[in-house]
């Protein structure tokens, strides 16, 4: 018995806490812009993109995603993410050329800081403001 209300108990918290999250594909807002240039300023792989695709919990951004076409691109995969406060954005494309890399990039007191992982290579890089700083070969 002490299953079944527990079960019950765990099943009516897990409705009361359900959120509904929608998406929408529309401009990029002037804070996830201005990420986005500061970016490209010194990283030029990551591309700037003016849609984005915002997903909403109760009225406020909880993530945001860009797309691309790559068709008649060098890439097989090429993902951007915004985190909700447009202080950090997470990135991941793949090529023959790079394999596949990935990171992020915080802005923090007008600096970018990058960190990016390479599978090909086997490298870890820090960077800050387009220069790298750490270089490990793993």
């Amino acid at each position: 018995m002490k299953k079944y209300i527990l079960l019950l108990g765990l099943l009516i918290t897990s409705i009361s806490f359900a959120q509904t999250i929608t998406s929408k594909l529309e401009d990029v807002n002037v804070s996830q812009y201005e990420l986005l240039k500061k970016v490209n300023e010194f990283y030029p792989d990551i591309t700037l993109n003016k849609q984005i695709n915002n997903f909403y919990a109760d009225g406020k951004i909880i993530d945001s995603q860009q797309e691309f076409d790559l068709r008649n691109s060098k890439f097989s995969s090429y993902k951007i993410g915004i985190e909700p406060d447009n202080k950090k954005l997470l990135f991941e494309y793949e090529s023959p050329e790079t394999g596949k890399v990935y990171g992020d990039v915080s802005v923090f007191k007008g600096n970018a800081l990058r960190t990016t992982f390479s599978e090909k290579t086997n490298e870890i890089e820090v960077s800050l403001n387009g220069k790298a700083v750490y270089l490990k070969k793993l």
